[in-house]
């Protein structure tokens, strides 16, 4: 990610970002242009959101989302994630800007790894809404599940080729495999 280096309002992001034809995230001021992904990436993205779809079906309270619509926290900071889901009924009063997720998922690509593990999980874990994020990777069948635990501590879970991932915050379970499905290694 590539910061525009001059401060501009959390206001003046978004009129500029509902008029431009690039995506671009903000954190504290600053403006970041999103990298395009590969295939493998929304192609695992693809079968993820599938997973979900299928999972909570038309009559779900719930709502999952793509890599195109925004999850803010008290401006501070306005993300893209790669998947997301929420449940809170205000969620459905903006098109554009989601605030109560309580499942983020990051596909990881080299170029946005150690943003995606470090400082945007940190901001993440502002929401008081979220209990999971969900990081994927590429290169390999491993899913490192970040949950929130009932005395409020994160804890991680690792899965791996052969296991089954178990995303709790929505009661979903699914063969690992199954998200690396149609990909070109």
């Amino acid at each position: 990610m590539i910061a525009v280096p001059n401060y501009i309002s959390p206001q003046e992001y978004l009129t500029i970002e509902k008029q431009s034809v690039i995506r671009h995230e903000y954190r504290c001021g600053l403006v970041y242009a999103m990298a395009g992904g590969t295939d493998n990436h929304d192609r695992i993205t693809f079968n993820f959101l599938k997973l979900i779809d299928n999972h909570l079906g038309d009559r779900s309270e719930c709502r999952f989302y793509s890599g195109n619509v925004k999850v803010n926290y008290k401006d501070k900071f306005y993300y893209y994630p790669d998947a997301f889901v929420t449940c809170d009924p205000s969620d459905r009063n903006d098109r554009y800007i989601k605030r109560h997720p309580k499942l983020i998922a990051e596909v990881l690509s080299s170029s946005t790894q150690n943003f995606d593990l470090g400082t945007k999980f940190e901001d993440y874990q502002q929401i008081k809404s979220l209990e999971e994020y969900v990081l994927i990777s590429q290169d390999t069948q491993r899913v490192e599940c970040r949950r929130l635990t009932a005395e409020n501590t994160w804890e991680t879970v690792i899965y791996q080729e052969g296991e089954q991932v178990i995303l709790k915050s929505i009661d979903l379970k699914f063969p690992i495999a199954q998200l690396y499905r149609g990909l070109d290694r």
